[in-house]
């Protein structure tokens, strides 16, 4: 007992375990994030749908979005942005992890005839022959991976953008490294159930590394049947450390923003946004 409880508490290396195929594939808890997806009153697997529609809003007037228009989402989810841009005439391609999200993205274009190619994959093995005005990242998805991850996901936008397209995307500032602090906690059925419809024992340990500038939140979820741990990293940058990894992957940061609706940058707020282009 002495030591699971001593594994359970172990810091592993930054981004030494990658578990988002548990987090986004298992049937139980990809239903319960789509649900927070879904949820238009709350900032969880996404942000609420005030904030949404203007951020679509600023990203179609941005970026001249309209008939023609070549946009790839990554990380897509159930499709809050790609069916914005859609109904501005954009053609639209999506590519999530979750089944479940791209599911119910297909079936809202569907319904409403919209110009979108969603495809599921995990977003760092999607490849095509298509090249894109405009590649969005939203909901600090970029932060979840390693610098590795970072550096083959900024060689594969480079490729898939048109000599003129953009990318944009928000990532986790210093500001919010700076109120990270390190916690354990053990809770019967951790979040109200979200890791399993059977009983189970959560524990969460939040890490902090302060020379990576890296927080971890692992969980550990123990059933009668089985225990698994699952990883979610995240990395906070500043516009230096950012603008550093776009520069070498063959970028300009163009423009920075508090947020992916064009509110002007501060570099108080908790996230910020960038506009990047080819060098």
């Amino acid at each position: 007992m002495f030591e699971w409880l001593e594994d359970i508490n172990t810091r592993p290396k930054p981004f030494e375990f990658y578990t988002a195929e548990d987090l986004w594939t298992d049937e139980h808890t990809s239903e319960q994030m789509l649900k927070y997806h879904l949820n238009e009153s709350v900032d969880m697997s996404s942000r609420n749908i005030e904030f949404i529609n203007r951020s679509v809003d600023w990203i179609a007037a941005q970026f001249k979005v309209g008939a023609g228009t070549r946009i790839a989402d990554f990380g897509c989810g159930p499709g809050l942005y790609a069916t914005g841009l859609a109904r501005r005439q954009a053609e639209v391609t999506g590519i999530d992890f979750s089944r479940r999200s791209i599911q119910y993205a297909k079936d809202v274009a569907d319904q409403e005839g919209l110009s979108i190619r969603y495809v599921h994959q995990n977003y760092l093995e999607f490849d095509t022959e298509d090249r894109f005005d405009l590649i969005i990242m939203i909901m600090c998805d970029f932060c979840a991976l390693s610098p590795v991850q970072r550096e083959q996901m900024l060689t594969k936008f480079l490729t898939l953008l048109k000599p003129s397209g953009a990318v944009l995307l928000d990532v986790y500032s210093m500001t919010a490294f700076d109120q990270r602090e390190e916690s354990a906690l053990y809770e019967a059925n951790q979040l109200n159930g979200f890791w399993s419809s059977n009983r189970y024992y959560g524990f969460v340990n939040q890490l902090k590394y302060e020379e990576e500038k890296v927080v971890l939140d692992k969980y550990t979820i123990v059933e009668a049947s089985r225990t698994r741990t699952v990883y979610n990293w995240l990395q906070y940058f500043s516009p230096e450390s950012l603008e550093k990894e776009f520069v070498e992957c063959g970028f300009r940061i163009e423009t920075l923003y508090s947020d992916v609706a064009g509110s002007p940058f501060d570099p108080e707020f908790t996230e910020f946004a960038v506009v990047a282009r080819k060098t």
